[in-house]
């Protein structure tokens, strides 16, 4: 049975992203014609693979987030089988997709990207939220060329100060803290990402890479990179002081945007109140009529972590660290990503 072609007050479109137990698709609000991006997620899917924490988790986590450069979510709506997340539909494709053809990017677009990621990041971090998935993948750009961080998967929620101690994120982008399997805080980690991101837009190409996953970590924690020829001083200066691989010793936000490069041209984003709420007891209660349906069957086990996380985030990243006991392993999944799991 194919999906409905309205959900409320939405007229749905053509599909623009797709996982194994997920769809994303366009959509148009009949009562003012804007255009919206849902996600729907198959709820017996998410209890099959014991992921219902995750998926309230990362809908609790963007509804307090207010900011320019962060996808706003709208609304969730729950049926008997399926969740409908309304989000803000960014038009402009991913970060990536830009550079896997622009390559690197001019001093002043690399800069503004950066100022506006710095922006989003700030504000996540005042709100508890930390991404820990930072990456061209995960940042969006609308038709004027500004960025939105989406992709919230994988974020924590914690006050300030409180350490982390989930391994979890991109294996280029993590901070090397995390390598050492112990606590680590979380906006440290996210600047660290934020300065890899840096370095790929004015390069071209990433600081940290290789293909065995070994060395790459070394180089991580070491921060063994080498700046390309045309990189400014103050570019160098900058970089250098947010990948420092002693997360005590880097730079924090503040720091951040009172860098002299940093300043130049910079118009700061800041958060907003909205109006709009999300309710999760609907869904909540729908996730118990499917929990109630599903009561005597046995709960499938899913080896493909990928896969599964796609129900929540269309990434191919995974955090599962929460849902087995017993001795960790590292997993290396698709794409370079990776995945702590226990078994």
């Amino acid at each position: 049975m194919g999906l409905a072609t309205t959900i409320g007050k939405y007229q749905l479109g053509r599909t623009i992203g797709e996982g194994t137990f997920a769809k994303v698709k366009l959509a148009v609000d009949t009562t003012n014609g804007h255009h919206v991006a849902i996600k729907i997620i198959d709820k017996a899917m998410v209890l099959e693979s014991n992921l219902k924490y995750q998926v309230q988790s990362e809908i609790r986590t963007m509804k307090l987030l207010h900011h320019p450069n962060v996808v706003r979510i709208h609304e969730v709506i729950g049926s008997k089988t399926k969740i409908y997340i309304i989000m803000e539909y960014i038009s402009g494709g991913q970060l990536s997709d830009k550079l896997s053809y622009a390559k690197k990017l001019s001093e002043p677009e690399g800069r503004k990207i950066f100022q506006q990621l710095i922006d989003a990041v700030d504000h996540c971090h005042g709100k508890g939220v930390y991404h820990r998935d930072l990456k061209p993948e995960n940042l969006l750009l609308d038709s004027k060329g500004n960025l939105k961080v989406t992709d919230f998967g994988l974020s924590a929620l914690r006050k300030p100060g409180d350490m982390l101690t989930t391994a979890c994120g991109s294996p280029c982008y993590v901070a090397p803290e995390l390598l050492a399997n112990k606590g680590y805080n979380g906006a440290a980690a996210d600047i660290w990402s934020c300065g890899v991101i840096l370095f790929e837009l004015l390069a071209g190409y990433l600081p940290f890479d290789d293909r065995n996953l070994v060395v790459l970590y070394k180089k991580i924690s070491g921060a063994q990179y080498t700046c390309p020829p045309w990189f400014t001083g103050p570019q160098r200066k900058l970089i250098a002081r947010i990948l420092d691989p002693n997360p005590k010793r880097r730079i924090t936000i503040p720091e951040i945007t009172e860098d002299a490069w940093f300043q130049t041209d910079y118009t700061p984003s800041c958060g907003y109140e909205y109006e709009e709420k999300i309710d999760l007891d609907d869904v909540s209660v729908t996730f118990d009529t499917v929990e109630e349906q599903n009561a005597e069957m046995k709960t499938q086990k899913f080896s493909n972590f990928i896969n599964a996380f796609q129900l929540i985030a269309m990434s191919h990243d995974l955090d599962l660290s929460g849902l087995f006991e017993g001795q960790a392993r590292w997993q290396k999944a698709e794409n370079h990503n990776w995945i702590q799991a226990y078994s």
